[in-house]
């Protein structure tokens, strides 16, 4: 039996809202309508999906591990139906996200040598949603930091980054070479969701959740906590009120390319090589060295 992408999609409207009036105003369809469609589903999957009585709706087992399945399969359908498009244009380009931080023009120039008639795209993605923007289609590839939830992906590690410690300039470590991870164990802790953070500052002095480098350093000036960031930070983020000082036993950034399963393309294949040749030479500049120089807004560690 084929899975009924439409009733899939009805299905984790229904999941997602746990209320059939507000999934049926979202999918545009009568409610009735989406009750016939969701028994349909679970009469052909043999199981019941949801469960229904005077106190709301609620998954069950079932229903939780099909909800956790349908993302990528929607994403891939939704994917495949672009690509399709895209050919059926004659049109030959490639979207390529990357992270904040992650210098993605060496490997553009590399591609744009070996093919000069295919435009390439730069899309800067979030953490939150690095996996989801390469399974639904909306970038070819990706620049991605670990860790990123690898189902249905291939993943190529690049190169690693040392982190810094992001610091307000009145800190008592502002002005040292670089510290230890041990000497900020006792700091209250500026959470960036989106960035690993050592494993060592996961405890009660993680205060304050942010999204975004933006608003790291914005807290951090604040004197709210430090943080810690990659060191690409140092060259495209600087703020007048906070430092970065090395931390050299903290476990690494580390940086790598990623592109749906599905995704098969000699495009692809070429700007995969590209991007792993222009790391190869960054790496050996010292892993970012080599784009300090004149970069705008620059500023060097510590």
């Amino acid at each position: 039996m084929d899975l009924d992408l439409r009733k899939l999609r009805y299905f984790v409207a229904v999941a997602d809202t746990l209320h059939f009036g507000r999934a049926a105003e979202q999918l545009h369809i009568a409610q009735p309508v989406l009750s016939r469609q969701i028994r349909a589903l679970e009469k052909e999957l043999g199981t019941p999906l949801l469960t229904r009585d005077s106190h709301g709706v609620a998954l069950t087992d079932a229903g939780r591990q099909l909800l956790s399945d349908a993302g990528p399969l929607l994403a891939a359908a939704d994917a495949a139906r672009h690509r399709v498009t895209v050919t059926a244009r004659g049109s030959q380009r490639l979207t390529v996200g990357f992270r904040a931080g992650i210098a993605v023009a060496p490997a553009v120039q590399v591609f744009a040598a070996q093919h000069p008639d295919v435009p390439v795209d730069v899309q800067r993605i979030e953490g939150d949603e690095q996996s989801q923007v390469l399974l639904d289609g909306r970038v070819d590839l990706g620049y991605v930091r670990l860790p990123i939830d690898e189902t249905g992906l291939r993943i190529a590690p690049l190169y690693t980054e040392p982190r810094v410690a992001v610091l307000p300039v009145s800190h008592r470590l502002a002005g040292k070479e670089e510290v230890t991870e041990a000497d900020l164990a006792r700091e209250m802790l500026v959470w960036n969701a989106e960035l690993p953070q050592p494993t060592a500052r996961r405890h009660p002095n993680a205060g304050y959740v942010v999204r975004g480098v933006d608003e790291t350093l914005e807290h951090v000036a604040a004197g709210r906590g430090i943080s810690f960031l990659a060191r690409s930070a140092t060259v495209f983020y600087s703020h007048p009120e906070v430092v970065y000082v090395p931390v050299p036993d903290v476990a690494p950034d580390q940086v790598c390319l990623a592109v749906a399963q599905s995704r098969v393309s000699p495009l692809v294949d070429a700007f995969f090589a590209a991007a792993q040749s222009a790391a190869e030479v960054t790496a050996e500049c010292g892993n970012y060295e080599m784009w300090q120089l004149g970069g705008p807004g620059a500023a060097r560690p510590g």
